[in-house]
């Protein structure tokens, strides 16, 4: 029988599949989007804004990949939350983008609606292990 979900942390065995969290899913064509998006941005900006959009992108996918490769509620709530942090920062870096000219103004308003509907996926994911009684207490 294979085990997974809460036996699994319970357990210390099997991890959880992120290619099942629809959070990720919709993280990953996020990031390819912006890929697409910030292909056509300034040379100037390769190492700058470029790069740290990209990077945000980025870092949301891999923190949501580790989190669920860690054995502990609490890494995979650690991980949640720097996925959360970087769908912010990514927000941020695409409305600046806009401002400066480089996205135009309704791109900038679909990539920042994916980027908070990320934010709220995760912030929901969140709390609800927040709310969940802890049996160490």
């Amino acid at each position: 029988m294979r085990v997974t979900g809460v036996d699994a942390f319970q357990r210390g065995k099997a991890m959880r599949d992120h290619t099942k969290l629809k959070v990720f899913v919709e993280a990953d064509d996020l990031t390819l989007a912006v890929y697409r998006t910030t292909s056509i941005f300034p040379k100037a900006e390769m190492f700058g804004l470029t790069s740290q959009i990209r990077r945000a992108a980025v870092s949301v996918c891999s923190n949501i990949v580790e989190g669920c490769a860690r054995r502990t509620e609490a890494d995979y709530m650690r991980f949640m939350e720097i996925a959360f942090g970087s769908a912010r920062e990514m927000e941020y870096q695409i409305s600046l983008s806009s401002r400066l000219g480089y996205i135009p103004e309704t791109e900038q308003a679909e990539l920042a609606d994916r980027c908070n509907k990320i934010s709220r996926m995760l912030g929901s994911l969140l709390s609800s292990f927040e709310r969940k009684p802890r049996a160490d207490v």
